[in-house]
C-alpha cells in the first residue's frame, strides 16, 4: 500500500487560501535575500506572483508577521507565479492574527 506524497496529496491542498498583497523578504541561501509579493497564502503554504529564478524543490525561509521565519520548497512554477509548501503548518491563532497584522498594513 502506498500513500500519496505531501506534495502531491489532495489534503494539502484544501487548505483555505487567502487573497493578500504583501511584500516581504526571503532569505534564499545564508546571505542572499530577496523580496516577494505574496498574492495568496493558507496555513500550509502561499503563491508568490514575482519573477524568480527558483526550481521545483528549492527552499527558501519566508519572513512572516506573527509567524516568523518559515522555511518552504517550491513545488509548481507557471507564468511568473509560484506556489510553495511550508515546512510546517502555521497554528490557527498564529495564523489568524497574521491575517489581520498583513491586512492591516
Amino acid at each position: 500500500m502506498t500513500s500519496a506524497s505531501p506534495e502531491t496529496s489532495p489534503d494539502s491542498r484544501r487548505a483555505t487560501r487567502f487573497p493578500v498583497d504583501f511584500e516581504t523578504i526571503c532569505e534564499v541561501h545564508p546571505v542572499q535575500e530577496m523580496r516577494v509579493r505574496i498574492a495568496n497564502i493558507s496555513a500550509n503554504g502561499m503563491m508568490v506572483a514575482d519573477p524568480i529564478d527558483m526550481a521545483k524543490g528549492d527552499r527558501l525561509i519566508v519572513r512572516l508577521p506573527v509567524a516568523g521565519r518559515i522555511e518552504a520548497y517550491l513545488v509548481w512554477s507557471h507564468q511568473g507565479r509560484h506556489g510553495f509548501k511550508f515546512e510546517r503548518v502555521i497554528r490557527e491563532p498564529d495564523f489568524v492574527a497574521m491575517l489581520d497584522k498583513i491586512n492591516s498594513l
